[in-house]
């Protein structure tokens, strides 16, 4: 079965070649940069922002050298924010390291930050040809329906079987041909959804589409409660400049800017919220009046829900009880920074 399963689908993948920017690159920083910037991402969104990269680091001494609010503003938009940060640390540990040249194995490639199992096997196949099987989401799909695994593609037993069950199958005269194949059939033809069952290439000796299961693959344990967190951000305007400060790195915006903020368990109507102490405390003596509060915005997150609304006071004074950590700036200014997304729709749509 394995036979027939590497035969057709690496016919398949002749015939069906995405035509992508990356897709047939030997070098390691593109490859890399992609591979990053697709994680957690959909093509058609990772595409302008690895077009983006390109232009603004187009090689890995460029990014290394990049500052960091540059780097963020750059990524701004795309979440997960985890990898830029070490996109950045990547960068310059090849830089520095080792003079511009990824490392040219699999185990020399997982020693970078942010490089895990995925990124260093598809790294050493794109780029250096080496027999590394990439595991995505894709091809779990893929291998789950033809081969009929109903472990959770998300437990400690489901990645093992996923792993080794991807080497086994791996085409090892052509690594990096076999992986693209893999991983575009699972896009394009094994999808999540409305899969082409009816003119797959695996049909005749596909377990899930035997036994009724493709709607039910792969499979995943269930999810944690969803839960909603409600976010107040003080828009406090002093002179034409806003106060912003810049998130400390405990934090999952780390490195990003944002407005004073106050998290209630719920929405609260701006004159509620400012008689609470935390308003309270940035706000007295300060002289603050309110002008106006925004719609509520909204930011989904990977177990969470992010609603936002913006208040906005202003003041003669300006002045700010905890202003050792704040920076006042003026509207092109705050323009170069980052900003978590639910932050940066307000202010684009601020103007």
């Amino acid at each position: 079965m394995n036979e027939v399963f590497t035969r057709n689908l690496t016919a398949w993948g002749k015939q069906n070649r995405r035509p992508l920017p990356w897709v047939g690159q030997k070098d390691p920083y593109r490859i890399w940069l992609s591979e990053v910037i697709l994680q957690q991402t959909r093509v058609e969104q990772g595409l302008p922002y690895y077009e983006r990269f390109l232009a603004l680091f187009p090689h890995v001494h460029a990014l290394a050298a990049a500052p960091e609010d540059q780097v963020f503003k750059a990524w701004e938009g795309l979440g997960y924010y985890s990898r830029a940060r070490n996109l950045i640390k990547a960068a310059r540990v090849v830089s520095k390291q080792y003079g511009g040249s990824f490392p040219a194995s699999y185990d020399g490639l997982r020693t970078l930050p942010g490089v895990g199992e995925y990124t260093a096997a598809a790294i050493a196949s794109f780029a250096f040809d080496l027999p590394h099987a990439v595991v995505d989401g894709n091809v779990q799909r893929v291998l789950a329906r033809f081969f009929g695994v109903r472990h959770p593609v998300d437990s400690t037993l489901g990645r093992k079987t996923f792993r080794e069950l991807a080497d086994a199958v791996l085409d090892r005269r052509n690594p990096a041909a076999w992986n693209q194949a893999m991983m575009d059939f699972g896009s394009q033809h094994c999808k999540p959804r409305q899969p082409l069952c009816s003119s797959c290439p695996l049909a005749d000796h596909c377990v899930a589409l035997a036994r009724d299961w493709v709607g039910e693959l792969p499979a995943k344990r269930p999810k944690a409660a969803r839960r909603t967190r409600y976010f107040h951000y003080l828009v406090l305007e002093h002179g034409g400049n806003r106060y912003v400060r810049r998130r400390d790195e405990s934090d999952i915006w780390a490195g990003l800017y944002d407005f004073p903020l106050i998290e209630k368990s719920q929405d609260l109507e701006p004159g509620e919220l400012l008689r609470e102490p935390e308003a309270k405390s940035w706000l007295d003596d300060g002289g603050w009046e309110l002008r106006e509060s925004s719609v509520w915005y909204r930011q989904a997150l990977s177990h969470q829900d992010i609603r936002a609304c913006f208040i906005k006071l202003s003041s003669k004074s300006g002045k700010l009880p905890k202003d050792q950590d704040w920076q006042a700036l003026a509207p092109d200014k705050m323009r170069k920074l980052a900003f978590p997304r639910v932050v940066a729709r307000y202010l684009d749509e601020q103007g």
